[in-house]
């Protein structure tokens, strides 16, 4: 009887009102559509590189997995023992090591580097230039400064590489400045006396392999003839513990052929190798000049990234200064990855100077996000 009814008044109903009632759902759609759009465009528009990035699984693909080679070491236990555990033997006299870097404004980590590898490295040769990655003139940081070096003054070799300022609204590409920079290090390594059979470290100054590495490097006959170092990631101080993504730095026996490069060169990986501290910074300024001078700059999408408290608020709270996402290559790792980088607690297997040094660096050591 109810069903009859609702039948009744419906073919009752004025002809508009069944028209009416025809169309809303339709002008509903097209009000949507209207709001929906625009709102997708601009959001591309804004944070196009954060959407490219969400998407990364779908349109890019990994690298090819790397050979990962077991790292021993304790300490109290000999040379001779670590290299067997590799399955090398014990050189009868030590390699020489030639640490080469491209150099921009990171004083505190090149100090640390330096003091931490001085026992073992025969060179440090290092390039800064006169103008940033991006093209503006650059301050030479380290010929500023040389005097906090001179405790390895006998062993640096330092080249001022002729940068290109670039005219106001022009543009080049940063990875060619850079490249260039890279490409130059072949001619100094000449200049410091290079030979065939020497190691040649190839990393940047943020990139400091352990001493135990150097130790196998050194004393170690049958290592890889070129192999990449895997570092413990951090970001902003030994504070934040990202990871161990980082493989760009490797050490090489050196050959008349070897050319000096920060891409990736062999599979093999030598495991927990050394440190890796991202914008590992003691003053906000600091940051604020690597943001803008380094081969990334474009990541500085908009003026307030730059503003000091908002730089100081993302280092406390382990947050990306670009508001990026993380680079990874599954949707499973890049959702594990969103959001603050958990702090640790722990100083434990950190470069023996910074340990040594405490005070010096605070602001690399938990509880020491005020810059």
């Amino acid at each position: 009887m109810t069903k009859a009814l609702v039948i009744f008044l419906h073919s009752m109903a004025p002809r508009y009102l069944r028209s009416s009632f025809r169309r809303t759902p339709r002008k509903f759609f097209c009000l949507l559509l209207l709001l929906f759009v625009p709102a997708c465009i601009f959001g591309l528009y804004t944070d196009h590189i954060k959407v490219s990035y969400f998407f990364r699984p779908l349109w890019d693909k990994p690298p090819a997995p790397f050979i990962r080679l077991p790292h021993y070491y304790a300490e109290n236990v000999s040379l001779d023992h670590l290299c067997r555990l590799h399955d090398w033997s014990l050189r009868a006299a030590p390699r020489r090591i030639f640490d080469a870097i491209i150099f921009s404004n990171e004083l505190d980590l090149l100090d640390i580097r330096w003091h931490e590898l001085d026992p073992y490295v025969t060179k440090f040769l290092i390039i800064e230039a006169n103008t940033t990655f991006t093209g503006f003139p650059k301050p030479l940081f380290f010929a500023s400064n040389w005097n906090r070096f001179a405790f390895a003054e006998e062993k640096i070799v330092h080249y001022v590489f002729p940068g290109t300022t670039l005219l106001r609204g022009s543009h080049t590409d940063p990875f060619k400045l850079e490249s260039m920079q890279r490409v130059a290090m072949n001619s100094l390594l000449l200049q410091a006396g290079i030979s065939y059979g020497d190691v040649i470290i190839m990393s940047d100054a943020d990139e400091i392999p352990s001493p135990q590495t150097l130790k196998l490097l050194q004393w170690c006959d049958g290592i890889p003839y070129k192999m990449h170092l895997e570092l413990k990631h951090y970001m902003y101080s030994f504070e934040f513990p990202v990871d161990y993504s980082s493989w760009r730095a490797t050490a090489q026996i050196y050959t008349p052929t070897t050319k000096y490069q920060h891409i990736r060169q062999t599979d093999d990986l030598l495991s927990d190798a050394g440190w890796h501290c991202s914008f590992c910074f003691r003053h906000i300024d600091d940051f604020v000049f690597k943001m803008t001078a380094y081969s990334h700059a474009d990541r500085v999408r908009r003026r307030d990234f730059l503003d000091y408290r908002r730089i100081q608020r993302l280092i406390c709270q382990g947050d990306d200064l670009f508001d990026m996402l993380p680079e990874e290559y599954t949707f499973k790792d890049l959702i594990k990855k969103m959001g603050s980088i958990p702090k640790s607690a722990s100083a434990v297997y950190l470069p023996a100077y910074l340990i040594k040094n405490a005070e010096k660096f605070r602001f690399l050591l938990p509880g020491g996000c005020i810059r």
